[in-house]
């Protein structure tokens, strides 16, 4: 049987005491993911099936920022955003502004097998999450007590002083994703990310994870990727895609390319990035310019890691 591997990321960004005195929780549920995604690999399951598992174990994990854990909005909301990418078939499936979905990344997958589009956002996302009875859970599900004390404390800045909440924001901007990418055992590569966007953000905004090329890409003839981070600068630099393009047309290896990514095009940016990816040769990379990054990855070869740090 050919190589196969996968790697997982929790979001990259600031550090904090949330993360430190959680830390054994966010190992385990890198660990957890990387467990579901792998058993399918495993079984000679496709990568596309074994990157939805790890992303769903984690969107179900309140610890991360997606599905249950996800971050509020200005109204004290969830909006989700998520998004796949099938390498081999140079397929995708995107879902943005997204409510009462138990697992967005699966309601992407849908859209990406069940239907002739790439993208539904808002309430036509979730007619159509409803018409393939599609998990669905009440607002209360998504609220955490993390969430909802971050959203409180953004919100009493924001009413207090909204000049300088609004500056605190751009500045530091609290963030988190979840992703993984694959190669799975015929030789195809597949992504997905999903995310809950960033603490008290405008009714309506459009994360990176959902916009492919963005936060998601992947191709057979380069890599899969998924990024995160500050959404805004992934945007800006359509990071995913253009990963994917220097290999593709500077003939670079992937590590290559992401280094050259990171220290020429991405140069002087002050926001936070981060990035998983992987190779058709099942080679993963992990890079990020941030304090930590929750990652992890696990292959066929024997080697498994997880790291926040």
């Amino acid at each position: 049987m050919k190589r196969f591997a996968l790697a997982v990321h929790g979001g990259a960004g600031p550090d904090s005491n949330h993360i430190k005195e959680n830390m054994d929780g966010y190992k385990q549920g890198l660990e957890d993911a990387l467990n579901a995604g792998y058993a399918i690999l495993e079984k000679g399951g496709s990568a596309v099936d074994a990157v939805e598992a790890a992303v769903n174990s984690m969107e179900n994990n309140p610890l991360f920022n997606a599905g249950r854990g996800g971050a509020l909005n200005e109204k004290a909301e969830s909006q989700m955003c998520a998004s796949i990418a099938d390498g081999k078939r140079h397929k995708f499936g995107a879902v943005a502004i997204v409510k009462n979905v138990k697992n967005p990344v699966s309601l992407a997958k849908a859209v990406m097998e069940k239907t002739g589009h790439i993208y539904l956002g808002g309430p036509g996302a979730l007619s159509f999450a409803q018409e393939i009875k599609a998990p669905l859970e009440p607002d209360a599900y998504f609220i955490t007590e993390h969430q909802y004390e971050s959203y409180a404390e953004a919100h009493e800045k924001k009413s207090k002083n909204p000049q300088q909440a609004a500056k605190e924001q751009v500045e530091s901007r609290m963030h988190g994703t979840v992703g993984a990418v694959a190669l799975d055992s015929h030789g195809n590569l597949a992504a997905a990310t999903s995310t809950g966007g960033t603490e008290h953000e405008k009714e309506g905004r459009i994360g990176d994870s959902s916009m492919v090329g963005v936060g998601t890409y992947a191709n057979n003839d380069t890599c899969a990727i998924s990024t995160t981070g500050d959404g805004e600068y992934a945007i800006k630099h359509t990071a995913a895609f253009h990963i994917s393009a220097i290999m593709e047309y500077k003939g670079l290896s992937l590590p290559d390319a992401i280094q050259f990514f990171m220290d020429e095009k991405f140069k002087g940016e002050k926001g936070d990035i981060g990035l998983i990816a992987i190779d058709r040769h099942g080679q993963v990379s992990f890079r990020f310019k941030a304090d930590r990054m929750h990652r992890g990855c696990r292959t066929s070869a024997g080697e498994m890691m997880v790291e926040i740090y």
